[in-house]
């Protein structure tokens, strides 16, 4: 070929070459742009505020009324209570000397060290759900992951840091929803990772006195530094997530609550961590398919400093109607607004509301720390089966659910005070469960002393506890259908309890009553309906876990 027809022949052909390498290599970038941020799934459900607050709470969870949860991961392995894995980082905390004691200084042995230690070498999830489902759980939820940022799943984002690769070398996830079918209860999913980047932070301090001052906490290590190590190999930064400048008043310990909305001078989350957490969560639901996503969030998780939390949302809404043929899905969050509790379940930390809703909701609460204390199993510190009763019956009133967490040891066991806790409420739901399951508000939630000095709601709740303990002259109603459930909140010592809302002068009450059975025991009980109210006669002898005693009133 002459030198005139090379140069035209190459004049032809390298636009089409340059124009096809330019193509592949925006095939190749687009397929990691795909790989990087996962599709969300198209439906009725769009990722704003408006489509999702066309959202309707489905049935099965406004009838389920009472689930247990196991919050459950490697914080439970010290046994020292729960966000173990931020205050093993604050000099001078309980946490911070329970760890040096226990494993060594944090800048030498830290939380990922933790991790390794977790081998939840007792765990058997068949058992353990087997028995909430035995004592009247209607839906188990399982932590999916904590703010420590382990993924308890085989996580395809989280490929380094989650329970296949390290710690236990368990799908955790898997375990529970098999046994969660197994048992025919609604499965459901806590997510808390979210919060990693600024609630980590404390794994970028140092000592400020003593032998160890000034030398770095392992909240910076990096790759680089695992050589020789059992971690070898692995990137710290994945789990930490502490490649950033600290946030505005990050040395206050208690900056991180006023801080949870993402704002208040929160360092902002990048992208990358955004579209990591966002594949993450969108992975969790494709691979395990849970019923319910509890979030740890106010509102959905990144809100407002993106719009991840809306993206998933939809998904799993119109991914629900896509399997199940309708909207089967639940999704919570917490301090909501009226608009935003359109859009998902609103969850109440730790208390209760004071009134009837008029959108279904949950409180989330747990009989002792979220993660396991071994201090409070010592000191016999755990709620009641009586306080757990007297709580579900109220929010059951008010038109809401009851989750209750049983924080497991980091072997997977229950002890042996728990265990007698969930038995004896299950001796009481299982004499009376027919108040409670499937029931609806009546006009008013309930009457006596204790609703007049009930305490206000403050952030997510938190205000358990704080009010005037139940008396036999504390009522509370439900109905199913015809029937009207009062349930008296303590045996009567004098044999009687006069229901004033059910007189005869009533104004929510004009029906003339014609039996009153106990619903423990189906006793037919004798009654007088006068002006002033219900007298109902007890019988002599009270049941067994008689904490709470319900009426069936037609």
């Amino acid at each position: 070929m002459n030198r005139r027809k090379l140069l035209k022949s190459l004049a032809i052909g390298l636009p089409t070459l340059l124009f096809t390498d330019r193509l592949s290599a925006l095939t190749l970038q687009n397929k990691h742009a795909e790989d990087f941020v996962a599709k969300v799934f198209e439906g009725p459900f769009s990722p704003t505020w408006e489509s999702l607050a066309t959202y309707k709470t489905p049935e099965w969870f406004r009838d389920a009324k009472f689930g247990m949860w196991a919050h459950w991961g490697p914080q439970c392995q010290p046994e020292a209570g729960d966000w173990y894995a931020r205050e093993m980082y604050m000099e001078g905390n309980r946490k911070y000397k329970y760890h040096v004691e226990k494993y060594g200084h944090p800048s030498q042995f830290g939380f990922k060290d933790v991790i390794n230690t977790w081998k939840a070498e007792q765990w058997n999830p068949e058992a353990l759900v087997s028995l909430y489902k035995k004592v009247g759980a209607k839906y188990f939820m399982a932590l999916a992951n904590h703010h420590d940022n382990l993924d308890l799943y085989d996580s395809k984002y989280q490929k380094n840091w989650n329970s296949l690769k390290v710690g236990p070398k368990k799908d955790i996830i898997k375990g529970w929803a098999a046994a969660a079918k197994k048992n025919d209860l609604p499965f459901a999913v806590s997510v808390h990772a979210a919060h990693t980047w600024s609630w980590m932070e404390t794994a970028q301090r140092s000592d400020k006195q003593g032998a160890f001052a000034g030398i770095p906490y392992d909240g910076k290590l990096t790759r680089q530094d695992g050589k020789g190590k059992w971690w070898d190999g692995l990137d710290p930064q994945e789990l930490y997530e502490q490649n950033h400048a600290l946030s505005k008043n990050s040395e206050n310990n208690g900056a991180i609550h006023s801080q949870w909305n993402w704002g208040n001078g929160v360092t902002p989350p990048t992208q990358a961590y955004i579209d990591k957490f966002f594949n993450r969560t969108i992975d969790l639901i494709d691979k395990y398919k849970p019923d319910m996503i509890y979030f740890d969030d106010s509102q959905f998780p990144l809100w407002p400093v993106s719009d991840a939390g809306l993206k998933i949302a939809s998904h799993f809404y119109n991914k629900s109607i896509k399997d199940n043929g309708k909207l089967k899905a639940v999704i919570t969050g917490k301090i909501l607004n009226e608009q935003e509790r359109k859009a998902m379940v609103w969850d109440i930390e730790r208390g209760q509301s004071n009134d009837i809703e008029p959108l279904p909701w949950q409180t989330d609460t747990c009989i002792g720390d979220w993660h396991y204390d071994r201090s409070i199993y010592e000191r016999k510190g755990y709620k009641t089966p009586k306080m757990i009763i007297h709580t579900l019956v109220d929010v059951v009133s008010k038109n809401g659910n009851l989750m209750l967490n049983i924080p497991l040891r980091g072997d997977g066991t229950m002890d042996e005070l728990e265990r007698e806790i969930v038995e004896q409420i299950g001796v009481w739901i299982n004499a009376n469960g027919e108040s409670v399951f499937g029931t609806r508000p009546w006009k008013i939630f309930g009457e006596g002393p204790a609703q007049q000095q009930a305490a206000a709601l403050t952030a997510q709740g938190f205000n358990e506890g704080k009010g005037k303990a139940f008396t036999s002259e504390d009522v509370r109603f439900c109905t199913k259908g015809d029937v009207l459930f009062a349930t008296v909140m303590a045996w009567p010592a004098n044999g009687s309890s006069l229901i004033k809302s059910l007189g005869t002068n009533s104004e929510h009450y004009q029906k003339k009553v014609r039996s009153v059975k106990l619903v423990a025991t189906g006793a037919e009980l004798k009654f007088e309906q006068k002006a002033d109210g219900l007298e109902v006669f007890f019988p002599a002898q009270a049941p067994e876990a008689s904490y709470a005693n319900a009426l069936k009133i037609v």
